[in-house]
């Protein structure tokens, strides 16, 4: 199990930037939710065309919430205006009504977007964040990260 939890910190490694973790957000509700994340992953380099990529995740938060219980969500899409797959984080400590499946607020999402040529690798990457994500362990140390950069490291170490 060990070895799962590492290829899975070195896959979010992968998907996640530094500037694209940010912890402590007050975040009023899922619309400005989606807004954050989208802000998020067209950092840092800002090639992404922000206004498009909260649309994707909007379109695709319509079908179903993509909130997957225990305080967690997974805002996702596939937008060609990027040429990898990549991830953001936004912690939300008091909490987002987010729809979620156990109808608890959404406390981290984890937004990913991707080319719609990599649909095996958007179903692996939403498949391995939940993982990670589903260890209580690892959802505590979010949140008592002092700063983004320790959040980060967090998520990305084994």
């Amino acid at each position: 199990m060990r070895r799962v939890g590492y290829r899975l910190a070195v896959m979010l490694a992968d998907l996640l930037h530094p500037d694209r973790v940010r912890i402590g957000l007050g975040i009023p509700n899922k619309e400005a939710a989606l807004r954050a994340v989208a802000s998020l992953l067209c950092a840092p380099e800002e090639t992404a065309n922000e206004e498009v990529v909260y649309e994707v995740l909007l379109e695709r938060e319509r079908l179903a919430s993509t909130g997957i219980g225990s305080g967690v969500a997974i805002p996702h899409g596939r937008y060609d205006g990027v040429d990898e797959l990549r991830a953001a984080v936004a912690v939300c400590p008091r909490g987002v009504d987010f729809d979620a499946v156990d109808s608890l607020p959404v406390t981290i999402l984890v937004g990913i977007v991707g080319p719609r040529s990599m649909p095996q690798k958007h179903l692996a990457a939403l498949a391995g964040v939940s993982r990670v994500l589903r260890d209580d362990q690892k959802r505590e140390a979010l949140f008592k990260a002092a700063d983004d950069a320790e959040a980060y490291r967090v998520l990305v170490g084994p």
